[in-house]
């Protein structure tokens, strides 16, 4: 009882579709010579304002920040909180072994967390510092250090495990920072609010999709030569800072 509609944009019915997935972590839920990184629970003083409660013009429009002298100012850049705003107030949630990891883990959006005694534990997304989201990858396309056509996630984690003290940098050009929170169940919880389903959820911009609604996908897998094509029925599910436009998605992998 469907009815199909193609979707399209200014240049057409073609867009990016890209892939996230749960990504596995080692941490400890205290800070030793190992386990240095924090991944921080979300700052009471962080506030979040829906513009379109103000005015009909900015409806889907969201601005976030902290109250200093009185005033709404921008919340705190992954530079600043790497650099300690946060530190001493209790907000670390678990600690990491891997500042590399824990970046890729605010990409992701959630993980599974690895601990010393071999038991684990789930985080997933409780809210951002509001900031614009920069790809790295582009950045290094930038910088002329790789080609587009070689910017995947093995590569630049390559480059960044390479050169350690260019990868800090690298990162802070990302000011976007995420803040965590420990799930319960058996994966990742999604936008919707519901378990992600690995090869079915699908990550889009809410400015354009409703959650729930069916998809169907057509693009081609990636790292297979000669390419093959992923058709198929996906559920909008989830959202990311970095999926942007009406035939943009990020389609749900799995776990590992």
């Amino acid at each position: 009882r469907f009815v199909a509609y193609r979707v399209s944009h200014e240049t057409g019915n073609k867009g990016l579709i890209t892939g996230y997935y749960e990504p596995l972590l080692r941490g400890s839920w205290a800070p030793n010579t190992q386990f240095r990184y924090p991944l921080y629970t979300l700052p009471k003083e962080l506030i979040s304002a829906n513009l379109g409660r103000f005015d009909k013009k900015w409806s889907g429009k969201q601005i976030t920040g902290r109250i200093a002298g009185g005033q709404l100012v921008p919340y705190y850049s992954r530079r600043e909180i790497e650099g300690g705003a946060l530190r001493g107030r209790r907000l670390e949630l678990v600690w990491v072994d891997s500042a590399i990891d824990a970046f890729f883990l605010h990409i992701q959006g959630s993980g599974k967390v690895i601990l010393p005694d071999g038991s684990h534990v789930r985080i997933g997304y409780a809210g951002s510092n509001g900031r614009r989201y920069t790809s790295i990858g582009r950045e290094l396309v930038a910088q002329g250090q790789m080609r587009l056509d070689a910017v995947t996630m093995p590569s630049i984690r390559a480059w960044m495990e390479e050169q350690p003290v260019a990868a800090n940098s690298l990162m802070h050009k990302n000011k976007s920072y995420i803040f965590f929170r420990v799930l319960d169940g058996n994966g990742p919880v999604g936008a919707q609010g519901v378990v992600l389903t690995p090869g079915r959820s699908l990550a889009v911009d809410r400015k354009f999709w409703p959650l729930g609604v069916p998809v169907w996908m057509e693009t081609t897998e990636p790292g297979v030569k000669p390419k093959r094509a992923l058709r198929r029925l996906v559920v909008a599910q989830d959202t990311g800072s970095a999926i942007k436009g009406a035939v943009r998605a990020d389609y749900f992998w799995g776990h590992g």
